[in-house]
């Protein structure tokens, strides 16, 4: 501030002094020009009219110090001069002041030195015998005027100069010391100069503006925040720079990032490096994939470039959890491979022990095994598509017919239509309990409690028994079927559930299962928003706990 008043004092100062000393100069030096050329014509008259009276008598006795006197003949010959001698000087006929004389009687000009320090001013006039007399004087020039006067100007500067300076200071120091003391943070409550009050009033509109723009902001930030720390995928924006600006808490756990970690370059070491290739790549091209597996999980990264007026401005990793969609790829592939499987054991069977009928292999005698062995195949066939149908059914997740159903009848339908299995494999089959009055849907119930049971029969030993026991709790039913059978290991529990997965698989293709039955089963609790848990020891049997809620 002080500097910039000094400049402006000083360079008004140096103006308004070059300004006068130029006026005043010029002023002067004209007004001595015109008194000197008027002062030269009047001696010049006086010096013609005793020329012509005296001669050479006057011009002779003249003490000439400042002024110079030449008389010329009309044919341009010095006759006299004061200053030189007249033998030695050339025609003058040639001189501008001299032809005008000749002319005009009077003449005039000025001539400047080598230097154009010093001018010398001309008069002529011609007297009555045709001659010119001629009368000059010598003196400097404006400039040699502002040259000789450059001292006292440099003196006068320096003066100004140091004057200008400590007005300068003095008046940056009365403007300063109040701006100083300005308020800011309450602009209206100032009391200063009135020309700063437009200032000031907008100072207060940028404040207020500012304000409202940092609420709004504030708001979408936290918008932003509860969006991103709500999201299951791992969210991590990124500068030019490869500095963290934003990073979720999923992103966090999944990268192994402590908190706080914004503006920290980013680096995460276990899916390096195949993630520096993807923001190289997503710089490049705009985005990028790929695919990571940690802890025996699957991730889906993508990576996409953020613009901004055609420039980069950072990177937008997202990573989503597909383990789920890969393990569902996995068993739909494992599905569609066992289901070729299965399906084509009993095809084979049948279409290989038609052909030996058709081509009259088979004797009269064995043709009813033939072709019980045929029926049999097609059964279990048809068993299996019809599982194959009810499993697909229930992943598409259809909404079914929900009504009050009776577990303990549900059971008892079980038991009639499972009663000859039984028997035939000599296991006892009972159902006790109370009726597990709940809303279902009975198709599904009934697959559920059938399979149990089936299974229970299939994997028992001869002179076995199976229980079916229905327990009514004030908000659940506890539906119970326990087995004297083989059994199952532990390391197999896992497992029962998954499709066409079967503990021995030598034992179930003679009992003729299809290997879906436990997945209904899981299918059927799952809608109901149930439970299952299995309990089972090599050699004891097992015993299965559904819990299902009396409403859905």
């Amino acid at each position: 501030m002080a500097g910039k008043i000094l400049k402006s004092i000083l360079s008004v100062a140096i103006a308004v002094l070059l300004i006068s000393f130029l006026v005043i100069t010029g002023m002067l030096y004209q007004d001595f020009t015109y008194i000197q050329h008027n002062q030269l014509k009047d001696k010049l008259v006086l010096a013609a009219t005793a020329t012509e009276n005296m001669g050479y008598t006057y011009l002779k006795q003249l003490p000439l110090d400042t002024y110079r006197l030449t008389w010329i003949s009309p044919d341009g010959t010095v006759l006299f001069d004061s200053f030189a001698d007249a033998n030695t000087m050339e025609n003058h006929s040639d001189r501008e002041e001299i032809q005008e004389a000749f002319e005009d009687g009077n003449g005039d000009s000025l001539r400047y030195s080598d230097t154009l320090t010093e001018k010398t001013i001309y008069e002529a006039v011609m007297l009555d015998d045709g001659s010119v007399l001629r009368i000059s004087v010598s003196r400097d020039t404006a400039a040699a005027l502002v040259i000789e006067m450059l001292w006292p100007i440099i003196i006068i500067a320096i003066f100004a100069i140091i004057l200008s300076a400590c007005l300068a200071h003095r008046m940056a120091k009365q403007v300063v010391e109040p701006l100083n003391q300005l308020n800011l943070d309450e602009p209206m409550e100032n009391e200063t100069y009135e020309e700063l009050t437009p200032l000031l009033h907008r100072i207060h509109s940028q404040h207020q503006e500012i304000a409202l723009q940092m609420q709004l902001l504030k708001r979408k930030q936290q918008e932003f925040d509860k969006i991103t720390e709500n999201m299951k995928e791992a969210l991590v924006l990124l500068g030019t720079d490869h500095r963290i600006i934003s990073i979720n808490s999923a992103a966090m756990h999944l990268f192994q990032t402590a908190s706080p970690s914004e503006g920290k370059t980013f680096y995460a070491e276990q899916y390096e490096p195949e993630l520096s290739r993807a923001i190289q790549s997503a710089k490049e091209h705009g985005h990028a994939e790929f695919t990571a597996s940690v802890n025996e999980n699957k991730f889906l990264f993508n990576v996409s470039r953020i613009e901004a007026d055609n420039t980069v401005q950072g990177i937008v990793i997202l990573a989503f959890d597909v383990t789920e969609q890969a393990h569902a790829e996995q068993i739909r592939r494992d599905f569609t491979s066992n289901v070729s499987h299965e399906l084509k054991t009993p095809l084979h069977a049948i279409i290989g022990s038609a052909e030996l009928i058709e081509n009259g292999i088979v004797q009269t005698q064995d043709m009813p095994r033939f072709v019980g062995h045929i029926r049999k195949e097609a059964s279990r066939l048809l068993n299996l598509i019809e599982d194959i149908i009810r499993l697909a059914q229930l992943d598409e997740g259809n909404s079914m017919p929900v009504e009050e159903v009776s577990l303990l009848a549900i059971a008892n339908e079980v038991q009639e239509v499972l009663n000859y299995a039984s028997e035939e494999k000599g296991v006892t089959l009972s159902v006790n309990g109370d009726n597990g009055i709940m809303c279902g849907v009975q198709s599904l119930l009934f697959e559920l409690i059938y399979n149990l049971v089936d299974n229970a029969i299939r994997y028992n030993e001869t002179g076995g028994s199976v229980q079916v026991s229905i327990t009514d709790e004030p908000k659940q039913i506890l539906l119970c079927v326990s087995d004297t059978g083989i059994g199952i290991s532990q390391e197999h529990l896992p497992h029962i559930f998954d499709r066409f997965y079967r503990v021995d698989k030598s034992h179930s293709r003679k009992s003729g299962g299809t290997g879906l039955g436990m997945s209904i089963v899981k299918h059927a609790v799952k809608y109901h928003h149930g439970t299952i848990n299995i309990d089972s020891k090599i050699g004891k049997g097992t015993h299965i706990t559904v819990t299902l809620k009396k409403r859905i």
